[in-house]
């Protein structure tokens, strides 16, 4: 007997997510000491001050189950964002309140649309809970929102867009989404997943309309620009009634007293955060430019994250990476067998992974 034989189906079917590699394996592995992690899109600053005292002051406390409603981050994002702390749903990362839009909204007989090249999280989700995934072909590497309102049928419950997507970077524009809520029917939710939009330059003011299109949810994180990916702590923005069903699913202490703190310190640390994009920033053009000195191809990125065409074996150049103490990430489970995403360090970090990228290509 085989235990697979057990499961229900959508689960027997899935291939565990792979995360980066963690620095402590490639260390255990290859016998490298100085190792650099550019691999899962984390802030290189490391948390704020703010939020490391917050956490410091919360420890105290640790005995304690967490506010199983969130109040004081609730009240902290509705107060950022003007919104009803109604409208908020707190989960264990934003891959967590995905996981529930999932569960709440769509069944075995139900299809889920998406973009290919979009986040691993989406056909996993979709597959658990034995519905159908629907991958749209993609346009430029990015949503071709055309194209996904095509897909759209009488069985669509769900449609994922990240905005900027993960692994490709790409963006956008907030007219070609608009345009694409007037189209989509009501009844079809339409879920907006902007783990990213922090490094934006402009910011992104698509939480205003919540209040015209209730088919609406957004999804965003503390992971990134906020620099709290170890703590797990997102959030998902949508009418009311919609937060109300996702929290009768969610287990009831999901955000967990250290990270609820620290999220509320983080979130009234413009400063920090603008050192986040200002690092970022300064990151994505040495990284550009040392691609173009290696002659590679790379796909323009509104994130915290770039993806390079190696021009060969991705695969192959990434384990070679890993014995110069480089973790990258190869992505050819997104249909990019060819292209390594690569996070945005700190400058050494940077020029270290070019140092090596070159060696490895031969092209010194």
């Amino acid at each position: 007997m085989s235990f697979c034989d057990l499961a229900v189906s959508g689960v027997a079917e899935l291939q565990p997510y792979v995360p980066g590699k963690p620095i402590e394996e490639l260390q255990r592995q290859y016998g490298v000491r100085d190792v650099i992690k550019l691999a899962s899109n984390e802030n290189p600053l490391g948390p704020s001050k703010a939020a490391l005292a917050a956490v410091a002051k919360a420890s105290k406390e640790m005995t304690r189950y967490p506010d199983g409603n969130g109040y004081a981050l609730k009240m902290a994002l509705a107060e950022k964002l003007q919104l009803a702390p109604e409208q908020i749903t707190l989960g264990n990362g934003s891959n967590d309140v995905l996981e529930l839009l999932a569960r709440a909204f769509a069944g075995k007989s139900d299809e889920v649309v998406f973009s290919e090249h979009a986040f691993a999280v989406y056909p996993l989700a979709t597959k658990a809970i034995g519905a159908t995934g629907v991958a749209v072909p993609a346009k430029d590497y990015g949503h071709d929102l055309d194209a996904m309102l095509a897909a759209i049928n009488s069985r669509t419950k769900l449609v994922f867009i990240a905005n900027p997507n993960n692994p490709t970077g790409t963006w956008v524009e907030a007219d070609e989404i608009l345009a694409f809520l007037e189209k989509v029917p009501e009844q079809v939710l339409v879920v907006l997943d902007e783990a990213y939009v922090e490094y934006l330059d402009q910011q992104h003011h698509a939480v205003d309309w919540l209040h015209d299109y209730h088919n609406l949810v957004i999804t965003r994180t503390f992971s990134k620009a906020y620099g709290l990916a170890g703590l797990r702590i997102g959030y998902a923005l949508s009418h009311p009634e919609v937060a109300d069903l996702l929290n009768r699913i969610r287990q009831p202490f999901n955000a967990n007293s250290l990270a609820q703190a620290a999220a509320v310190a983080a979130l009234g640390d413009e400063t920090y955060l603008q050192q986040s994009r200002d690092l970022n920033q300064a990151g994505m053009k040495q990284l550009i430019a040392g691609f173009e000195q290696l002659d590679l191809s790379f796909i323009p990125s509104k994130g915290n994250f770039i993806a390079v065409n190696v021009q060969s074996n991705a695969a192959e150049v990434y384990d070679d990476l890993l014995y110069e103490g480089v973790i990258v990430r190869p992505v050819a489970g997104y249909g990019l067998p060819q292209h390594l995403r690569v996070s945005i360090g700190r400058a050494e970090e940077n020029q270290r992974f070019l140092d090596a990228l070159s060696s490895v290509l031969g092209r010194s």
